[in-house]
């Protein structure tokens, strides 16, 4: 391939890249309505025709950095709650561990993801079918064997916001970010504990 040709490819793949990190950055701060093209070109230091040439509108875009973003927050789940080799204690806490890992690199992914889902519920029932998942989820099932009298999406919500919901309240309840982070690492065992107390209850 020619020299040139090569060069083209690398700076359309960084220009298409500038864009994303872009993207991801106004819409993560802003939401999708409060978001325009233009504020994404700016952002990316480029004007906001080449911005149509590579995206053709900001719907695409968005769909974009949304499945990117779905992907981050429930792909963790799906690997985990299936995995027969886990016991019922090592799904618990490696979901734990995972969430809080990918949360403390991502602290603004799941405000951002649940309030684009808040505002376009109708859009997103079938790109997120979490219920239908874990309806047929190893994880599910152990939990059924382990409280047959307690519906398990109890259990699952409870994990979830036990876990979640710290990086959703953190800028009213925590203001020293450093100390935010090792408060997180410390809950991981928690959890795990706390978990552990409700099923044996």
């Amino acid at each position: 391939m020619p020299q040139k040709e090569v060069k083209n490819i690398a700076k359309d793949i960084s220009t298409e890249e500038k864009i994303m990190e872009a993207a991801r950055k106004v819409f993560t701060q802003k939401g999708y309505a409060a978001t325009r093209t233009r504020d994404i070109a700016e952002e990316a230091g480029i004007n906001l025709a080449l911005l149509n040439y590579y995206f053709r509108s900001k719907e695409k875009l968005f769909q974009q950095v949304m499945g990117e973003k779905l992907q981050q927050l429930f792909g963790v789940i799906l690997s985990i709650i299936n995995n027969e080799a886990l016991s019922l204690e090592e799904k618990i806490e490696t979901l734990a561990e995972n969430y809080i890992n990918l949360l403390i690199e991502n602290p603004e992914l799941p405000l951002f993801v649940l309030s684009e889902i808040r505002n376009n519920p109708d859009e997103f029932k079938n790109k997120v079918q979490i219920q239908k998942i874990l309806a047929h989820s190893s994880l599910v099932r152990q939990l059924r064997e382990r409280k047959p009298d307690t519906e398990p999406i109890h259990f699952i919500v409870s994990l979830l916001g036990m876990t979640i919901f710290p990086f959703i309240a953190k800028p009213i309840v925590f203001s020293d970010h450093t100390n935010f982070n090792a408060l997180m690492i410390e809950r991981k065992k928690l959890i795990t504990a706390w978990s552990k107390a409700i099923l044996d209850s």
